[in-house]
């Protein structure tokens, strides 16, 4: 069987040298990193991290609980992550919670029992059970997308994208182009996600001067069947709205659906907006305006912020939010061509360990 120490004499280096490339414990010269990596290649050793694990007491494994991971928001949030853990020298174990409590906690539990050393989670709506399981069996955890209650002890390490300032950039630009009755298309009650988008629609109502009226709001529930539903109830309400906010992706698509169903043409007989950039959004007819979300860099920050965790305890938990942007296309009235990029939320991150 080959040994570290073959692999440091065919690539000229020290046995500490491969054991830095093989556990990332250090920064090494990418043409040492090569040397190394050619040589275990051409040996074909195979290291041994389940005795590393033993003698550590880390796995250098982690867990990663996301809800509906073909949904491509949530798709480029795994990239993100998968991408630092590589980088990092770590494994990735992937469960999806299907936005249920109890299997939430259930996979979270599994998860652990699977020795990870922690474990990032996009939550449910009623995240009591599992912060509580958390706590007691001291598992270090990093909440991403959806955030838990703050005042819940003890405090988590948490990175979302900023909500509530986007939505409100959407309100008055469309507010701006003339519209009066703007609706929105909400997510599932409960979940942070949905509470912020709301918010930043009432202050862009506020902001434009326009009152807000609770028939111009309904939840979808942060799927596209519930969107089409809730798009149908709105458009069959005594006053029409003339604009309409998806407050996700997948609710983007049950709008289309209900608008198209309805007879409605984009943007001349109600505008549309969307909160979540598509890959394809420029492909529809007309282009789509949308926020664009920072997902794997949400990803990525999570991932450090749970290695930060593992290697210093007790240092105080963290918020982060990032910035979004707004794309400008064409299915909210504005002409051809517009496609301007703004910046939409806050620019003051709090630091993260590389």
């Amino acid at each position: 069987m080959r040994t570290m120490a073959d692999v440091a004499r065919r690539a000229g280096v020290s046995v500490a040298t491969v054991s830095h490339v093989l556990n990332a414990t250090r920064p090494v010269r990418p043409a040492t990193r090569d040397a190394v990596l050619r040589a275990i290649e051409e040996l074909g050793y195979i290291h041994n991290s389940l005795a590393r694990s033993l003698v550590t007491s880390r796995t250098r494994s982690v867990g990663l609980a996301v809800s509906a991971i073909s949904n491509p928001y949530f798709t480029e949030i795994l990239q993100g992550v998968e991408a630092e853990a590589l980088a990092t020298g770590y494994g990735l174990l992937i469960a999806d919670p299907h936005d249920d409590p109890a299997h939430e906690l259930s996979v979270v539990r599994m998860l652990h029992e699977r020795r990870v050393d922690g474990v990032i989670i996009a939550p449910s709506a009623e995240p009591s059970a599992l912060v509580d399981y958390l706590g007691r069996a001291a598992v270090p955890a990093v909440f991403l997308d959806r955030l838990v209650d703050e005042s819940d002890q003890p405090a988590y390490d948490q990175v979302c994208a900023e909500g509530a300032a986007p939505v409100r950039e959407l309100v008055e630009h469309l507010a701006s182009l003339g519209h009066r009755r703007i609706a929105m298309v909400a997510g599932l009650a409960g979940l942070s996600t949905t509470t912020e988008r709301i918010e930043g629609y009432r202050k862009g109502l506020r902001a434009a001067g326009l009152p807000y009226d609770p028939e111009l709001l309904a939840h979808g529930n942060s799927a596209s069947e519930g969107a089409r539903y809730a798009t149908e109830r709105l458009l069959s309400g005594s006053g029409r709205p003339t604009a309409l906010i998806a407050a996700n992706n997948a609710m983007t698509i049950g709008a289309l659906q209900a608008l198209r169903d309805a007879g409605l043409r984009i943007p001349e007989d109600i505008a549309l907006v969307s909160f979540d950039d598509f890959e394809w959004a420029d492909l529809f007819s007309p282009s789509l305006t949308a926020v664009r979300q920072p997902s794997r860099e949400v990803g990525r920050v999570a991932l450090r912020m749970l290695l930060d965790r593992l290697d210093a305890p007790e240092r105080a938990a963290r918020t982060v939010r990032l910035p979004c942007a707004v794309v400008h296309r064409t299915s909210c009235g504005c002409p051809p061509g517009a496609g301007a990029v703004g910046a939409a939320g806050v620019a003051d991150v709090p630091a993260v360990s590389p």
